[in-house]
């Protein structure tokens, strides 16, 4: 049915063939999780050239495909496979392909039309299937786990690295085949840089501490964020803390299949910006997930996207004050007929315990 879908877009655009080059598009199209490939779907063949290394996992993961071994390179196996099948327009994934690889394979398949193609694949991805959603839920209930688990255990002047390495250690004991992304735990200070890198700072009692965290099951990718507090939080910390959840809840209540990314953006937005923070969010609401930890669709204030049901995406709002920290709330939301369900749920209060 991928393949079927990725077709009907090749007959719209009265293209031979596309040349599929990105990994997670790889595996949606086809099942293979390997490495050194490319897909190369025709009207009527779907094939998967790469080298001896891979040719058993080809097998396993992708029996729909009809395997090239490339013995040598690709280009020059690239070039036969195309004459082999008189393909003579061939589109390509242009923000993956490397500009001297288009350049090598161009030279190489001299008479061949090659059209760059921009999130073909990623736009049939936007909409999960129920398949995909089981693997999504898994992964979040990883994430979910790992963050109820961290609060029990966290205390006083344990490290962001002690913290994020006790989380790391329960997602992969507990479901998870990777994490998504480097751990963020930021505290104190640290906790102003929505991307901030770990360090060996002891968390001390009474400060915000930002926690970023997913978990990667059978592919697919979990996202979420907490912040909490260990020890008795004072009034700005409080008042923060409930401007950001104030503003996510306006957004998770508000979002609505039919609404721009922008429009859903604005909604989390003009709560911080109303609270005197607009100054203080500098990042887009939300992102969507799934074999990516960062695809579409998008919420933020640039964003035209049209929220359609099936489609998954962050909601993630953020308050930052330099020197001070910072509070951001995240879940992973399911745009429905009607709204969103939100799929993250652990629990959102502030303090750790």
């Amino acid at each position: 049915m991928r393949v079927q879908r990725l077709r009907q877009y090749m007959r719209e655009q009265a293209l031979n063939a596309m040349l599929v080059t990105r990994p997670e598009n790889q595996r949606y199209l086809s099942g293979y999780t390997g490495g050194e490939a490319a897909l190369l779907i025709t009207p009527h063949k779907s094939l998967i050239l790469t080298d001896f290394r891979y040719y058993e996992q080809v097998a396993e993961e992708a029996p729909d495909f009809q395997l090239v071994k490339v013995e040598g390179k690709l280009s020059l196996v690239l070039k036969q496979v195309l004459k082999t099948h008189d393909i003579r327009t061939l589109g390509f994934e242009s923000t993956h392909v490397a500009f001297d690889q288009y350049q090598e394979w161009k030279t190489a398949c001299r008479g061949v039309k090659w059209i760059p193609l921009r999130d073909v694949v990623e736009r049939l991805r936007l909409i999960k299937d129920d398949d995909e959603l089981a693997v999504m839920k898994k992964a979040i209930a990883v994430s979910d786990a790992a963050c109820d688990y961290i609060r029990q255990i966290m205390r006083v002047g344990m490290t962001e690295k002690q913290v994020a390495w006790e989380l790391e250690s329960f997602m992969r004991t507990h479901g998870a085949e990777a994490l998504s992304f480097g751990l963020i735990v930021g505290s104190g200070p640290n906790g102003a840089k929505p991307h901030s890198v770990l360090q060996d700072r002891p968390i001390q009692k009474g400060e915000p501490v930002v926690m970023d965290l997913g978990a990667q099951v059978d592919g697919y990718h979990s996202d979420l964020t907490r912040t909490v507090c260990l020890g008795e939080p004072d009034d700005k910390l409080r008042k923060i803390h409930d401007i950001v959840l104030r503003a996510q809840l306006a957004a998770e209540e508000g979002a609505r299949p039919g609404m721009t990314g922008q429009q859903v953006d604005a909604l989390a937005r003009q709560v911080i910006a109303d609270a005197g923070h607009a100054d203080h969010f500098g990042h887009g609401l939300g992102h969507g997930v799934g074999l990516a930890v960062h695809e579409g669709p998008r919420a933020s204030p640039l964003s035209s996207t049209i929220l359609e049901p099936g489609m998954l995406c962050t909601i993630e709002p953020g308050i930052y004050l330099p020197g001070w920290g910072g509070v951001r709330i995240e879940d992973i939301v399911l745009f429905t007929e009607s709204g969103v369900q939100v799929l993250t749920q652990t629990r959102k209060d502030l303090p750790a315990r």
